[in-house]
């Protein structure tokens, strides 16, 4: 059975992978619980990069540490170390950034993996990134059960159907539930943008929370040459809910290159009738609004599933709403110029 003084030791050896000192030297050691009964290990440390690729090398070193000297199973949380303890242990070298300047890449600001995927079916090089830091989706919606490898200090994206991914999703265990304030969240966009090896892309999805808090307000801070993609449905409220995004991208100068409207009716399979469930009209109305066309209307349905190659959410380029993306895809290429 480990003992408190054990844990401490151990993880006392293990080195922070940004600041290169070992926990101890950064006092990075927070909490040490220990269940006898289980001989369970629950540990909460501090490192320099909380949320990014160390996060997930440092708790593959304390897991594995922990287990080797005796525990059944370990529990780890990790937080982020104070700024100033970072800013005085910090390396001098700072990793690379796609948001450099001379990138090539076009970023695109919206709340669709479906659209990356009907770029990418037209040959175009593309990265996603969930950047809805509380409700992210996007693996389980493109059916993604790995996670990013770490190789020469950079996290590798996931690849799926020709887009690299990543993801907060990729980054916690077991769905559980982010509870960050505005710049922790700021700092984990940062990361995702400066160490994550994307190699070269022609477009970099942002796939957005809804609303203008604090995540949109630090894409259009990092970001400001993003072009954007308003999503609404045919409801006015929404559509009226929308156009504050649209408004708000407007006044920090990111181009909007247009408007979806989705779920915007229902067709009978049978009949070919359409029912307009939502109501009719919000995202010509928004497009109108803000003077950019209406790229596309979305109807209700449900992609065919494939229980061998699982991804509830990304339909086949053959299937009548993946039309419908492919078609949208060839509209924002032209408009964004690429």
């Amino acid at each position: 059975m480990l003992t408190n003084e054990q844990v401490r030791d151990i993880l006392g050896k293990i080195k922070d992978p940004y600041l290169h000192r070992t926990l101890a030297e950064t006092n990075g050691i927070e909490e040490i619980s220990i269940k006898e009964e289980k001989n369970h290990v629950s540990v909460k440390i501090a490192i320099a990069q909380a949320g990014s690729k160390d996060q997930m090398e440092i708790q593959q070193q304390v897991v594995q540490a922990l287990k080797n000297a005796g525990a059944n199973t370990v529990g780890i949380r990790v937080n982020q170390l104070p700024a100033e303890i970072v800013a005085s242990l910090a390396p001098a070298d700072e990793p690379k950034s796609i948001l450099a300047p001379g990138s090539g890449t076009t970023f695109i600001a919206i709340a669709s993996g479906k659209l990356a995927v009907a770029l990418a079916r037209l040959g175009k090089k593309v990265g996603l990134v969930d950047a809805d830091i509380y409700g992210f989706s996007v693996p389980d919606m493109m059916g993604i059960a790995e996670r990013p490898q770490v190789q020469n200090d950079r996290i590798m994206p996931v690849e799926r159907f020709g887009v690299k991914v990543i993801s907060m999703g990729f980054f916690v265990e077991d769905n559980a539930p982010i509870i960050w304030r505005g710049p922790m969240l700021g700092k984990m966009l940062n990361q995702f943008f400066t160490e994550v090896e994307w190699g070269e892309l022609d477009y970099l999805l942002l796939d957005l929370p809804p609303g203008t808090g604090d995540v949109a307000l630090d894409v259009h801070q990092m970001i400001p040459h993003c072009k954007e993609i308003i999503v609404t449905t045919p409801h006015p409220t929404a559509a009226f809910v929308a156009a504050r995004a649209g408004a708000m991208a407007l006044k920090t100068d990111h181009e909007l290159l247009g408007v979806i409207e989705n779920m915007s009716y229902f067709e009978s399979k049978v009949t070919g009738e359409k029912e307009y469930i939502f109501g009719k009209g919000g995202g010509q109305k928004l497009a109108e609004d803000l003077d950019v066309a209406l790229l596309g209307q979305i109807q209700l349905g449900q992609p065919e599933i494939d229980e061998n190659d699982f991804a509830p959410s990304i339909y086949d380029s053959n299937d009548q709403i993946g039309k419908v993306y492919l078609e949208i895809a060839e509209q924002v290429v032209k408009l964004a110029g690429k």
